[in-house]
């Protein structure tokens, strides 16, 4: 039985193995860990879903795979064989996959390895690997020409018709190098947002003068998604000031009333941020049509309302979710958040805990920071980000007092929120703040 390494988000392509548990000739049992895996989003450890002996190491700790690459083999008879030293992982080969059901996950340029009667494929346990039969079209055309499963890829994600490619392969086989002639044709003289190349970068500047700090899989994936939310999506954005005196009050009054638990410490102690949450899902309920994404030929409207709340950690930021957040007291958001924000720093997320949602939060007010922009994070429409609560001169009918207020700017993708839409949204969100006390019902 070949183990695979797993697809443990939408967007993993690929997985480093930091560790093995079992090393060849070790029984294993279902259940036993197998190996550690860091993506990008997390670090997790892999079991083995079948009884039997580790007989071959494909992919050594501290090497990358691609999902749906064989890192190790099971053998299921129960014998043990020689021992196989690991080698680094290679493209598994190009055959046609197993006919299963659609997959979620991101796409990915490797296949899983054929199943044959000796060897049969076992998927991961948390999702079914991508493949390009899969996700991509057929590898032949309704012409009879074939395409291999990197150019399947690159055309579908370019949306280049594959039928008017002109094929260089053996065979008359369209290969990868056709598809990027033909999208880098399609585009002209339109400049790319590839920037300049690391050399051209480096000699702006002298060297001795710098440190060069390699990319790890996180950083290199939040860039490519940077990229693609600030080029596909339409972003515009609204600010507004909202007065926070009476949620100080609330919140202050509810932190006081909270009971010591066996250690004598508080039950619980909200934050600001909680307040923000819980406002956030119940202004996406008060404007449905806001509470919504982008399908490219549909718009998805969610009865509830998923917030995701941005988490910085080393070397790059997660956003886990709080599921169905409109229908949650604040206690249980505290808690839930703060259980979430821990197992983010540990990398210890599950994907189901960071994918999907329809909005998000940003708030870098601890930091500071009285007002910025947020990036939506997509398939989401909307993020809202949130500064720091400030005292502010504010004039009144007897001239000008101080209150304490704070700036928010939502962003929206225009194909789902308009301007009225997105105003009315905001708020929304300013009356849940400034009425606080419908947030504690």
């Amino acid at each position: 039985m070949d183990v695979l390494m797993p697809q443990l988000g939408e967007t993993v392509a690929e997985g480093k193995i930091t560790k093995w548990f079992k090393a060849a000739g070790d029984k294993v049992v279902p259940g036993d860990n197998l190996f550690e895996i860091e993506t990008d989003k997390v670090s997790m450890e892999v079991p083995a879903t079948e009884p039997g002996v580790l007989t071959e190491v494909r992919v050594a700790a501290g090497e990358i795979a691609p999902v749906g690459a064989v890192v190790a083999v099971i053998s299921a008879s129960g014998a043990a064989v020689k021992p196989t030293p690991a080698k680094p992982a290679t493209p598994p080969p190009v055959a046609t996959p197993p006919a299963r059901a659609p997959a979620t996950a991101a796409p990915t340029a490797q296949a899983a390895s054929a199943p044959t009667p000796h060897r049969p494929v076992a998927l991961d346990p948390f999702h079914e690997v991508r493949t390009p039969e899969r996700n991509y079209g057929p590898a032949k055309l309704a012409s009879g020409v074939t395409v291999s499963p990197l150019a399947r890829r690159l055309a579908a994600e370019a949306g280049i018709d594959l039928s008017r490619i002109t094929a260089s392969g053996p065979h008359g086989r369209i290969l990868a190098k056709d598809v990027t002639g033909a999208s880098a044709a399609s585009a002209g003289a339109r400049v790319t947002a590839t920037g300049a190349s690391a050399d051209k970068v480096k000699a702006l500047y002298e060297p001795g003068s710098y440190e060069e700090v390699p990319l790890d899989a996180m950083r290199r994936t939040i860039a490519a998604r940077l990229i693609e939310a600030k080029q596909t999506i339409p972003h515009f954005y609204l600010t507004a000031d909202v007065t926070i005196e009476r949620l100080i009050e609330v919140r202050q009054e509810a932190n006081a009333a909270a009971a010591n638990d066996a250690d004598g410490n508080p039950a619980f102690r909200l934050s600001l941020n909680d307040f923000v949450i819980k406002a956030w899902a119940l202004a996406l309920q008060r404007v449905p049509a806001a509470n919504a994404v982008w399908a490219e030929d549909r718009i998805l409207r969610f009865r509830h309302s998923d917030i995701g709340i941005a988490v910085a950690i080393e070397g790059g930021l997660l956003t886990p979710l709080i599921r169905q957040a409109d229908t949650k007291g604040l206690i249980e958001i505290s808690t839930e958040m703060k259980a979430l924000a821990e197992r983010a720093r540990a990398r210890k997320l599950k994907p189901t805990e960071y994918q999907g949602g329809a909005s998000a939060i940003s708030n870098l007010g601890m930091y500071g920071i009285r007002e910025f922009s947020a990036i939506i994070n997509p398939p989401q429409s909307t993020i809202l980000a949130v500064g720091a609560g400030e005292r502010r001169p504010v004039e009144t009918a007897d001239g000008v007092r101080f209150v304490s207020r704070m700036s928010v700017t939502l962003s929206c993708d225009h194909r789902v929120v308009d301007g009225a839409l997105g105003a009315e949204l905001v708020d929304a969100f300013r009356h849940f703040i400034e009425h606080p006390v419908g947030l504690m019902i």
